[in-house]
């Protein structure tokens, strides 16, 4: 069995205490795992705080060069993480090589951002009475990142963090998801052999709620960025003071389906959104709102091709869909779809549970206030809801706390633009589902969905400074 450590200031590090780690689908115990300290994390982000004294001096160059040679190496090893990956959080194989390759990508955006971090000069004499003078802008690091990062996407969403962190200059303390510490671990190993500076990369494992508090506090912690619930991200803020924050949280995705649809070329990719990892995705599809004159023809397909999923062996390269990330998840979902039923919604397929898994489910007959509409599933789940107008159906989408992402399908360019316009969230996607994402974009959401946003280009921004120098040209 494997049994990790903590990666502090270059060296793997015993913890005092250490937890087991079990494979979501089977339960098997895979690892003993390093459990952090308080002490240990604020080791760490001392080591950080030094190493950015002489990380902030390299030169973009260097540093995009450590990112690709990161790339490299993750080609390399490709099938080796994505075996990893599927073990310890559940993911079907297919998706963790998609998630791979995916990662290596932002690696690689992050590598090339390296080099395109740039300011502006300021026309100083645009103002009365200057002359004389000179003004420019200058993006700089601002010292230690605290990433926690949560199960879902243990390499892509980590390397959201870590490659625009590296890219400008700054030190990163990363803290994983306790059930996924496997896929960070070794990301120490490809970084090290990269070339990255000793103590630029600090990884410490254990509980959330046990090290969140020094993480987000501790006085030489720059920048919070945090993938997870609501509940913690909202905790987290009230805590950060005056520190930049970056809060991607949850949503509950919906998408329109408009009448002028082929219903046929888009159920497959309704399906898959929906239904990819488990429902386990941030943007997965959980509200589908269908125009009541295709209403029936669309529900009818999406039940059959929903029927043809696979549930199994997240190793298994033919399976679909496996397990959820924990049996008390499962508990969790079931109750949700228990109350459903008793309020009068309806189960189309699906809601068939062993301890680990949850048949894909569809439903139909909810109601806006059920927990399987307007809360986060986090789960196989989605609802089907008919509705006779777009205004209707874009009232439908905004009843919601929560904005990430959100679409709609239509062949009308003037009904495409009125969502666009009107839709609240951080992203609409027209023409395909909201579980659309390419890792070069910015993401995140409005109301209760998060703050701030991901994306390389748009993580660096709130991952430096703006600095302004002006020269008196004549004394």
């Amino acid at each position: 069995m494997k049994e990790t450590k903590l990666w502090i200031n270059g060296n793997w590090e015993d913890a005092k205490k250490s937890y087991s780690l079990t494979a979501p689908y089977s339960g098997e115990v895979i690892a003993r795992v390093a459990k952090a300290s308080t002490e240990d994390v604020e080791r760490a982000i001392e080591g950080a705080h030094q190493a950015f004294q002489s990380f902030k001096t390299t030169t973009a160059y260097e540093r995009a060069e450590i990112l690709y040679k990161v790339v490299e190496i993750m080609r390399n090893r490709k099938e080796e993480f994505a075996r990893i990956l599927a073990m310890e959080a559940g993911k079907p194989l297919s998706a963790s090589l998609t998630e791979i390759d995916r990662t290596i990508a932002t690696y690689q955006f992050s590598a090339e951002a390296a080099k395109q971090s740039t300011g502006e000069t300021v026309p100083l004499d645009a103002a009365p009475g200057t002359k004389d003078r000179i003004g420019y802008t200058k993006r700089v690091p601002i010292g230690v990142v605290s990433a926690i990062t949560p199960f879902n996407f243990p390499f892509n969403l980590v390397a959201h963090k870590l490659g625009p962190a590296i890219a400008v200059g700054n030190t990163v303390v990363l803290k994983p998801a306790t059930q996924t510490p496997l896929t960070s671990i070794v990301m120490a190993e490809v970084f090290k052999e990269a070339g990255l500076p000793d103590g630029v990369l600090q990884i410490v494992t254990g509980s959330g709620g046990e090290l969140s508090d020094t993480l987000v506090t501790h006085p030489l912690v720059k920048k919070v960025t945090f993938t997870g619930s609501g509940a913690v991200g909202l905790k987290i803020k009230e805590k950060v003071g005056l520190r930049k924050i970056t809060l991607e949280l949850g949503s509950n995705a919906a998408v329109i389906v408009e009448p002028s649809t082929p219903i046929d070329k888009i159920v497959s990719r309704c399906v898959a959104g929906a239904f990819g990892y488990a429902g386990q995705v941030c943007i997965s599809l959980q509200r589908i709102y269908v125009h009541e004159s295709i209403y029936e023809d669309f529900a009818k397909a999406f039940v059959e091709e929903t029927r043809k999923l696979k549930l199994g062996d997240p190793l298994d390269p033919t399976t679909d869909v496996s397990a959820m990330i924990h049996p008390k998840e499962v508990e969790r979902i079931k109750q949700w779809v228990e109350e459903a039923k008793e309020q009068g919604a309806e189960v189309a397929i699906g809601a068939e549970y062993t301890d680990r898994t949850l048949q894909p489910t569809v439903m139909v007959n909810v109601k806006p206030n059920m927990k399987v509409v307007c809360q986060e599933t986090f789960a196989p789940i989605v609802s089907l809801v008919p509705y006779p107008t777009l205004d209707e159906a874009i009232s439908l989408v905004n009843a919601s706390e929560l904005g990430l992402n959100a679409g709609i399908y239509t062949n009308v360019l003037t009904d495409a633009m009125k969502a666009a316009d009107n839709i609240e969230a951080g992203t609409v996607v027209i023409n395909d589902i909201p579980t659309f994402r390419v890792d070069n974009m910015p993401y995140g959401g409005v109301k209760n969905s998060g703050y701030g946003r991901e994306g390389i280009k748009y993580a660096i921004e709130e991952m430096t400074d703006l600095k302004f120098i002006t020269i008196k040209t004549t004394i």
